[in-house]
């Protein structure tokens, strides 16, 4: 009995959860950018790491993009690649793509670091934040600056999707990361907590400045997104918004290897223990527990096998209330197609969020070839 009511109990809380950030979800209207002259100066700042194959690839996009050329600038920070990053940039450098070293040694460097020179070197008002291995839309900068001039935004996070093939690993990271997209919107929408993507948000220089950038967070290798985030926030909360808008979305390839996307996910989730924002502590907390109580059933059933019952329940009702919030994101990222494969995925999803949530706090991570806590 007492299972029984505890099932019901964490469905209920559960599907709660999922249904206000639906709401919200579709509360977001598609940005329509006015016609009009852009004016406002922009800084693309790019935290480059042994990126030889990729960087090419995205300076040519940005060089392909929609605004004005007078009114954007472009600065690569190598964070002391290891192979041969610095060269492959090189023949790209112009006045308006600028290609520095972080203001600190090579061992104490971090992504923090190298954006926080970047922003020292931009003339720009407006911080445009992306990662080297990502590939925006031809009227990328053109959509944020209009959506700052629109809005008045100081924050502004904005999509990213994974590219996929067909293999399992690629499109397991593609749905899941399509449903931490849409729960990003949600929640900037709503003001319920603070959430975005470093490989695709903006901010002005004199908001960092004002919150004086990554001090205070600074102690943790990556946060450089959610944790400035919320400090902005915490000054002018009305001010940060989310920009959903198809010219705005960035791509981006998965894990090529479970290790990697694992090592990856455990970089994510390391700075769990950093956050300010306790609501979104609660809310991983909350979701961690209903996920263990999942493999509790599981267990429970192999003493008494009427609790198999309880199981299906706790997968039918988790699987039909998520499949409500994930089609229609899926429907804003054009990736419907991948819908079939979600409810098979879902045993998989359980014991992935378990799994990586308790390593994440434990031990280093490995990125680009940095060890690091």
């Amino acid at each position: 009995m007492f299972l029984a009511l505890a099932t019901v109990f964490f469905l209920l809380i559960y599907a709660g959860l999922i249904f206000y950030y639906y709401w919200h979800w579709k509360q977001l209207a598609v940005f329509v950018p006015q016609k009009r002259y852009p004016r406002t100066k922009v800084s693309v700042l790019i935290a480059a790491r042994n990126e030889t194959q990729t960087l090419p690839y995205l300076l040519h996009a940005l060089a392909n993009q929609t605004y004005p050329p007078n009114l954007f600038e472009v600065i690569v920070v190598d964070d002391f690649s290891t192979d041969d990053t610095w060269n492959v940039v090189k023949p790209f450098v112009t006045d308006r793509i600028k290609l520095i070293r972080p203001n600190a040694d090579a061992a104490r460097s971090s992504k923090k670091k190298a954006i926080e020179t970047g922003i020292k070197n931009a003339g720009g008002e407006l911080m445009i934040i992306t990662d080297a291995d990502c590939l925006p839309a031809a009227q990328w900068i053109e959509t944020i600056a209009a959506f700052y001039e629109q809005t008045g935004a100081i924050f502004i996070a904005a999509p990213v999707r994974f590219t996929h093939n067909h293999s399992l690993l690629q499109i397991f990271q593609a749905l899941d990361f399509i449903t931490l997209q849409g729960i990003t919107a949600a929640s900037v929408q709503a003001q319920f907590h603070t959430m975005c993507n470093g490989a695709n948000l903006s901010y002005t220089k004199e908001a960092f400045l004002k919150v004086d950038g990554f001090a205070g967070i600074d102690k943790v290798a990556s946060g450089d997104d959610m944790l400035l985030m919320h400090k902005i926030w915490k000054g002018d909360k009305s001010r940060v918004h989310y920009l959903t808008s198809d010219a705005a979305i960035v791509s981006t390839e998965p894990m090529k290897t479970w290790k990697d996307f694992f090592n990856q996910r455990k970089r994510w989730a390391s700075k769990t223990a950093y956050y300010d924002d306790k609501r979104v502590l609660v809310v991983l907390l909350f979701i961690y527990v209903f996920n263990c109580f999942f493999i509790a059933l599981i267990v429970a059933s192999f003493f008494h096998t009427a609790y198999w019952l309880l199981v299906a329940l706790y997968l039918v009702v988790k699987t039909s209330v998520e499949a409500v919030f994930v089609s229609s994101v899926t429907a804003f990222y054009k990736e419907k197609k991948l819908l079939p494969y979600f409810p098979f995925l879902q045993p998989l999803h359980i014991l992935y969020t378990i799994s990586a949530g308790f390593i994440s706090q434990w031990g280093r991570y490995e990125w680009k070839g940095r060890k690091t806590k």
